[in-house]
């Protein structure tokens, strides 16, 4: 499988697929397959980037 978070950077928009209650995150960092994400309801949260595919939001 591609790493689709590849294209992902610090400031950035997305969404968790499995955990839509997190609401909006912003990229913190993406370093080595590691993404630092800060989310709206969950806080800064580190995602493995192998495991799973964040959504880019475009509209905000």
């Amino acid at each position: 499988m591609e790493d689709l978070n590849a294209i992902l950077t610090p400031g950035m928009l997305v969404r968790h697929p499995d955990m839509p209650d997190w609401g909006l995150g912003q990229v913190q960092s993406n370093i080595a397959g590691k993404l630092t994400v800060n989310f709206r309801e969950a806080g800064k949260v580190v995602i493995d980037s192998s495991r799973i595919s964040l959504l880019p939001v475009f509209d905000g």
